[in-house]
């Protein structure tokens, strides 16, 4: 019996980590890493498709949620109908920009915004684009979603597919 305990013992981490989603995993360690939260102001300049320009300025004032994705990551496919719906009720007080993060040409982009009906602004992963990309911080996987404050502060970084209830959960409606 006390051989079962201790093999027990030795499984049961292992078994729940599992349950645990990526971003919960790095929440639980952020005890451990004071300089995680204590993200400097970023500092961009993005153009999108359409020949728009971002920047930390021009976003001011609206929560920026910043999206990495590619048009082979499935989870990056299963959350844009959530962006889409989130925009349409919120872009009043909140900007997304989808960071497409892989080389492809502008009809290829075109063709796959007008597939999904999106609506928020695609910024192309292009030489100019490339080098500001890089200002967010490290991207490890598709897709991650970083969320601002309308003062520009880093509220929440997801790793993984976002849902409505993640964005309601840390975009205050302006009333």
């Amino acid at each position: 019996m006390k051989k079962y305990f201790i093999i027990l013992l030795l499984i049961a981490p292992f078994h729940t980590s599992q349950a645990l989603s990526f971003s919960e995993m790095i929440d639980s360690v952020k005890q451990f890493m004071p300089w995680y939260e204590m993200a400097p102001e970023v500092t961009f300049t993005l153009t999108d498709t359409e020949g728009s320009v971002f920047t930390e300025k021009n976003t001011r004032g609206k929560y920026l949620v910043v999206n990495f994705w590619a048009t082979w990551c499935t989870p990056c496919l299963k959350e844009i109908p959530a962006f889409v719906e989130f925009y349409n009720k919120n872009s009043n007080h909140v900007e997304i920009l989808g960071l497409d993060y892989e080389p492809v040409n502008l009809p290829v982009i075109n063709e796959f915004v007008e597939r999904f009906s999106i609506n928020y602004p695609i910024i192309l992963y292009t030489d100019t684009n490339d080098s500001e990309y890089s200002k967010f911080g490290e991207i490890i996987g598709m897709p991650t979603t970083l969320i601002y404050s309308p003062d520009g502060e880093l509220i929440r970084t997801f790793m993984g597919e976002v849902t409505i209830e993640d964005l309601d959960k840390y975009i205050s409606p302006i009333t």
